[in-house]
């Protein structure tokens, strides 16, 4: 109880909301020409440094470390990172991060990834924490986004691993041979075989409102429709959902023809059996379209087809074909293998279904915890609620990178006492 006893007193007697601002302001300040400009950085910084000084007279054996806590986490963050503390005794040795409505928010942060995000990300870094960006996106487009915004210096480090297109490939620079992983290329041909038969005719064969309002994500594997409007717009909406109905159709009748089996409907069968996600049955159901094939009679062949692969729904973003056996879990595993990362304990940051698969994996392996933003899908928040309750506000991702830094934090204080 010490600890929660000093870290009420610290937040008691020091005046933390101005500290932080400080701290942001000589965080996160742009590069300066001005000497007006650079004269009141100056002025910050040696008013942080005294305040600082200040808490560290104030707790003589933990001061330094209090200071840091107080100048970047709120009362209620730096609580929530020593009960992760007391609960898991050990700090995060890696970060496993979507991007999409997780880091950026079309929405809220203007489809960019924060300032105090990008520069927590540059200090867990500095810090000796890798990174894994894991995202459904394609590498150059990954690539393109994090040198923009962490610089090429940090995504070639050799402590930052991209998993893209939803597991597919993992990209770890300054690894050798193993910089870049194709993990498709394991799959053998009749899985391979159905997503070169979806691709070939998946926008030659669509309906025209779906060949004119989508495009394919140019990706090396995965079939993805995105919505030629744009993401999240009522037109992205509506396009995207109607080409979820139809890709789920195709991908019935490919998967028929590539275990050779003859069926009178075999898109009412995909449909059936893909709908046992919640969100893609509810488009199902407002487009009319029926979910209750008979199941137990289709040819075992097909369902076990249909059992190693998934239809991916975003909505008003994206509808994909991926592979079951493929997916951010296996491409994360596979970067902590490259990453040298033995015993990982994980932070896992995500929205969707194919994140959730990667914070299961973490949560039955005792390796992590989970965050979401609070518009992730039900699955989602209701695994993160069960587990530790990183829940954050759309565009704040910064909150739960706060948490985790103050849990750094508090366990480096603890090896110093031990």
């Amino acid at each position: 109880m010490e600890q929660y006893d000093q870290l009420y007193r610290l937040y008691e007697t020091a005046d933390t909301e101005t500290l932080r601002a400080y701290q942001e302001f000589v965080d996160l300040l742009p590069p300066l020409s001005s000497p007006v400009a650079l004269d009141q950085w100056d002025d910050a910084r040696d008013e942080l440094d005294e305040r600082k000084r200040n808490i560290a007279e104030e707790f003589p054996a933990t001061g330094e470390t209090y200071a840091d806590l107080a100048a970047r986490l709120t009362r209620e963050e730096a609580f929530t990172a020593l009960d992760l503390f007391s609960k898991y005794d050990r700090s995060v040795n890696v970060l496993v991060l979507d991007v999409d409505e997780t880091l950026r928010s079309a929405g809220d942060t203007d489809n960019e990834i924060p300032r105090d995000t990008l520069y927590l990300l540059t200090e867990f870094q500095e810090r000796g924490i890798p990174i894994v960006v894991c995202t459904g996106q394609t590498l150059e487009n990954v690539k393109g986004f994090m040198i923009q915004g962490l610089g090429n210096e940090v995504v070639s480090s050799g402590s930052l691993s991209i998993v893209y297109e939803s597991g597919n490939g993992v990209f770890t620079p300054k690894h050798g041979a193993q910089t870049k992983q194709l993990l498709y290329e394991r799959l053998d041909d009749e899985v391979v075989d159905v997503f070169d038969a979806v691709r070939g005719r998946v926008l030659s064969e669509a309906p025209d409102d779906v060949s004119h309002g989508t495009h394919l994500q140019g990706n090396e594997f995965n079939v993805t429709l995105k919505p030629n409007a744009e993401v999240g717009s009522d037109a992205a909406v509506e396009i995207i959902d109607e080409a979820l109905c139809y890709l789920c159709g195709l991908v019935g009748e490919c998967v028929a023809e590539a275990v050779g089996v003859d069926v009178a409907d075999p898109a009412a069968l995909a449909r059936t059996y893909f709908s046992r996600d919640p969100e893609i049955q509810a488009v199902f159901e407002t487009a009319g379209l029926s979910t209750d094939a008979d199941l137990d009679d289709a040819p075992s062949a097909l369902l076990d087809l249909f059992e190693r692969v998934d239809l991916g729904y975003y909505e008003g973003d994206a509808a994909e074909l991926v592979s079951l056996e493929l997916d951010k879990s296996a491409g994360v595993e596979q970067a902590f293998e490259v990453l040298g990362i033995d015993d990982p304990f994980a932070l896992v940051m995500g929205d969707s279904k194919s994140d959730l698969r990667v914070m299961e994996w973490i949560a039955e392996n005792d390796a992590g915890i989970a965050a979401a933003p609070d518009h992730a899908s039900k699955a989602v928040l209701d695994h993160v609620r069960a587990h530790d309750d990183l829940v954050y506000e759309a565009g704040e991702a910064s909150s739960v990178l706060n948490i985790v830094y103050g849990l750094d934090l508090i366990a480096r204080l603890n090896e110093r006492r031990s």
